[in-house]
């Protein structure tokens, strides 16, 4: 593709670099569009001599056609692309999620000249028709090759724009402390355990309450199994506090294993990550911190919609989150 100036009559057929303006100062061509025949009496009659043109070469794909083409590349599941329109394509949630985006993927596609993606950040929370993403393209048109490269790109990182769809699951809530604690655990934690896990989608199983002894809450764990939750939430009196706290001990007595123990995300450092394996499944098991019982944003609130998808969040996710942590 070329730019060059050419006479309306030589113009038909090539794309108008600049808007064009009536005598009011309306626009009455708009930068991008194909000059065609019945264009040149209106040029003609707006006194323009000289018309500014894009001239397109073999192997030059058009901006629409180009978004709609890239849009194909990184688009993974449960994402719609919208109608190409004005070098643009928009990508949106077929439902509500979590984003998952492929940040190498995303960092070798805008390094093609020509070609701009912009996302959510990846882990976002997404409604059912929320844009995750658009695609412009830069110039009226780019080279085949670029395209290939898209291509390319795109099979080597698929996807690098997906969603992993909320769905309707069962949590159990482990609430520990002493008897005298338990009403004021009851009425101060609870609740928002409750409220977060409904937002998403979810509903809490009648919570069971465990005293303060690591045999005792892992006979707790265990029960909450039996309704075969998708995910376990312990919270209680006071936040864990080290590796060999009550609560982590009595997950490694129900047979679970500690995937990470505190977390560079503030509120929220207290936070323990574990799964146990039953009948084949890996069920989650979270230790909320004491900000729990806060509706403010904190770490509960950045890991549940994750679980809750499914995701097997990891030692070295958690330690990621320490670049936007501090919340």
């Amino acid at each position: 593709m070329y730019q060059t100036t050419l006479s309306p009559e030589q113009a038909v057929g090539h794309i108008l670099r600049h808007n064009i303006a009536d005598q009011q100062g309306r626009k009455a061509l708009h930068k991008g569009r194909k000059i065609g025949a019945g264009d040149v009496a209106t040029l003609r009659e707006l006194g323009v001599e000289a018309v500014p043109v894009a001239v397109f070469e073999p192997g030059d794909v058009h901006e629409d056609e180009a978004a709609r083409q890239v849009a194909a590349a990184i688009m993974g599941a449960h994402v719609r692309a919208s109608a190409p329109a004005a070098s643009r394509v928009n990508l949106f949630a077929e439902a509500a999620g979590v984003v998952q985006i492929d940040a190498a993927g995303l960092l070798r596609m805008n390094g093609i000249d020509g070609v701009t993606v912009a996302t959510l950040r990846s882990h976002t929370r997404a409604a059912a028709g929320a844009r995750l993403a658009t695609i412009k393209i830069i110039p009226f048109a780019i080279p085949q090759a670029a395209l290939a490269e898209v291509a390319a790109i795109g099979q080597a990182h698929t996807p690098i724009v997906a969603l992993r769809p909320l769905h309707s699951q069962r949590v159990a809530v482990v609430l520990v402390g002493s008897g005298a604690a338990r009403e004021r655990i009851a009425d101060g934690v609870y609740p928002a355990i409750e409220q977060r896990v409904a937002e998403l989608g979810s509903y809490v199983q009648t919570p069971r309450y465990a005293a303060a002894d690591e045999y005792v809450v892992a006979a707790a764990i265990l029960a909450a199994l039996e309704a075969n939750p998708a995910l376990i939430i312990v919270a209680g009196e006071t936040s864990i506090m080290d590796r060999d706290d009550v609560t982590p001990r009595a997950i490694r007595l129900a047979g679970g294993r500690i995937e990470h123990y505190g977390a560079p995300v503030e509120p929220g450092n207290l936070l323990l990550l574990a799964y146990l394996e039953r009948a084949g499944k890996t069920v989650a098991i979270l230790g909320a911190p004491g900000c729990v019982r806060s509706r403010n944003v904190n770490i509960v609130d950045v890991l549940l919609p994750r679980l809750l998808t499914g995701e097997l969040v990891t030692r070295s996710d958690i330690i990621e989150l320490g670049h936007g942590g501090l919340l």
